[in-house]
């Protein structure tokens, strides 16, 4: 079980994730199509639900077209 200040970074990492997603006027699916993650796991990271693999992180970034470095500047 993830402590309270491991929670807090994952919100925090949601955060992030979800404000890149709307500054390129994506939606979950269409993220989804840019990257191997689906639509439906990508409400969860935005919401800080669950926590990501170094692959995801890749992923995310990738369908971001972001470096992994802006990906995790938040």
């Amino acid at each position: 079980m993830a402590s309270e200040e491991q929670k807090e970074h994952l919100t925090q990492f949601g955060k992030h994730l979800l404000a890149l997603r709307k500054k390129q006027n994506l939606s979950y699916r269409k993220l989804a199509q840019n990257c191997d993650i689906d639509h439906a796991d990508i409400r969860k990271y935005e919401k800080g639900e669950i926590n990501m693999t170094f692959l995801t992180m890749i992923e995310f970034a990738k369908g971001l077209g972001i470096s992994l470095k802006e990906l995790m500047d938040f």
